[in-house]
């Protein structure tokens, strides 16, 4: 992809789509124009970007006559943060894009009939959702536009630009790894996560304790996660990139005594080059090293705890995944003398959810840190017909595998992003279980895999989720059938 070789501005273009990444579509002479932070119906101005021989990509300059699909972003941070892109989407439509782009995949990609296909189930709550957030400490801050300009305006008239640190906590800017944007409010979490970030912000700037540089991998403080329950627990994680408690601890003190509702204050110390912690040693400071989350069950079932570690994986929409797995339950459609097969399983939410209402459920999971949660899980309710296997999913389903735990009578799926391996997907075409219920939080790799079980599954019911309000992303459920043989 090349930068366009001169200043190309396109006045009066209407945006007509949303688009995959969260983008928009206008069409300009024939060409496909990708274009960020715009509502379709909107009539803009705007300048290229890129340009490749079938597409291009653009920045909107102005907006000539808006939308009537537009709302008015809540964030002070949208159009620089790239995390909520359609927030100034009216939130009805967003569904209504969202369960077009899941019909489109499954019949482009697929080639699924949709006939069976409900609307899409909208979140309860569009903002203050979110139960886990990760903020990232720089010494490189991202300068809006706005500062920008007004820092070259101090400068032109001769003025003395206003103090201002390069620290910053927030979140990093899209396509910018070494810079991060200074969030001062968030509408993904709620209060006191805010209060949170912040204090710990202040008291690292008054006490001169170093940003993390990323590029030369130096400085003290590293991100920090906040997570929390319906039920009022609340988890912090600071991780440092070394273990200095003069430092540290003072810190971690006057967190807790300023916000006594964590129930849950633990560390990390991460000398690596990279972010991720799921490799590093937690050390629980304050608290307890866990929080508990409560989910009630389907139908008049029992209500569920589930126990949740620094590391461990849950849905990070905790009322829309209640919704997510009574769907898949209602395509389950139990009567109680199944064998169950939950691939993929993490840390067992969704057999557990299930198992009081079959004879039992196997759950196979590649992370061993999760399949230990999802042991612990089953004793915390009581849960006997309950068991988890750790292992790569290709090598452990195997036919041996099965005859050892049972034939599998359905089986339920929830795979990562990329989807099923291939080697899954032809075990499941051998032992060929009487139902498949189909869990993705990526339509196009459901839509590849729901092809390639063509042979013998006929896809019935399928039920879009919105977990993720403001922005492009979507969960599916699909139901398969076995096709009869004749």
């Amino acid at each position: 992809m090349r930068k366009p070789k001169q200043d190309i501005v396109l006045t009066d273009v209407e945006i007509v789509d949303a688009a995959a990444e969260g983008n928009a579509i206008a069409k300009v002479d024939g060409m496909v124009v990708f274009v960020p932070f715009v509502v379709p119906g909107d009539i803009v101005d705007l300048r290229l970007i890129k340009k490749k021989k079938n597409y291009a990509e653009a920045r909107a300059i102005a907006v000539k006559r808006p939308s009537p699909l537009r709302s008015e972003p809540q964030c002070q941070h949208f159009g620089v943060c790239g995390g909520c892109k359609w927030q100034n989407m009216q939130y009805d439509a967003q569904l209504r894009y969202k369960e077009q782009l899941v019909r489109d995949v499954l019949q482009r990609i697929g080639r699924i009939p949709t006939q069976g296909m409900r609307p899409i189930c909208g979140s309860d709550d569009i903002f203050y959702y979110r139960n886990k957030l990760e903020f990232t400490f720089s010494n490189k801050r991202w300068r809006t536009d706005d500062e920008l300009r007004a820092a070259l305006s101090t400068e032109a008239i001769g003025g003395e630009a206003p103090a201002a640190t390069d620290n910053a906590v927030g979140f990093h800017v899209p396509t910018v790894f070494d810079k991060v944007l200074p969030i001062e409010h968030c509408a993904l979490q709620r209060d006191p996560s805010n209060a949170i970030r912040l204090f710990v912000r202040d008291y690292a700037l008054q006490h001169h304790l170093s940003f993390y540089d990323i590029r030369n991998h130096c400085g003290f403080l590293r991100n920090i996660v906040i997570r929390c329950t319906s039920t009022g627990q609340w988890m912090v994680i600071l991780v440092v990139a070394e273990h200095n408690p003069d430092q540290l601890f003072p810190l971690l003190d006057a967190l807790q005594e300023r916000f006594p509702q964590i129930t849950s204050l633990q560390y990390i110390v991460n000398t690596k080059l990279n972010d991720s912690y799921t490799d590093q040693q937690v050390v629980p400071y304050r608290g307890t090293d866990h929080i508990v989350e409560e989910m009630t069950g389907y139908d008049g079932d029992p209500t569920l705890r589930f126990t949740i570690n620094p590391k461990s994986f849950y849905q990070t929409n905790s009322a829309q995944a209640r919704k997510l797995y009574g769907f898949v339950a209602e395509f389950a459609d139990l009567q109680g003398n199944e064998t169950v097969y939950d691939l993929y399983t993490g840390t067992g939410t969704i057999a557990l959810f299930l198992a009081s209402r079959c004879r039992k459920v196997v759950g196979i999971e590649y992370v061993e840190e999760a399949i230990a949660d999802a042991k612990a899980n089953a004793l915390l309710n009581n849960i006997g017909n309950a068991t988890f296997h750790a292992g790569d999913m290709a090598k452990v389903l195997t036919a041996d595998f099965i005859a050892a735990n049972g034939t599998t009578d359905v089986v339920v799926t929830d795979p990562p992003r990329a989807g099923m391996h291939e080697k899954v997907i032809e075990q499941l075409l051998q032992c060929q279980p009487s139902k498949i219920v189909y869990v993705s939080c990526n339509p196009a790799t459901q839509a590849r895999d729901l092809a390639l079980l063509a042979p013998r599954y006929t896809v019935a019911r399928i039920q879009p989720v919105d977990m993720f309000p403001h922005t492009q992303h979507v969960e599916n459920v699909a139901e398969l059938l076995l096709t009869p043989t004749a």
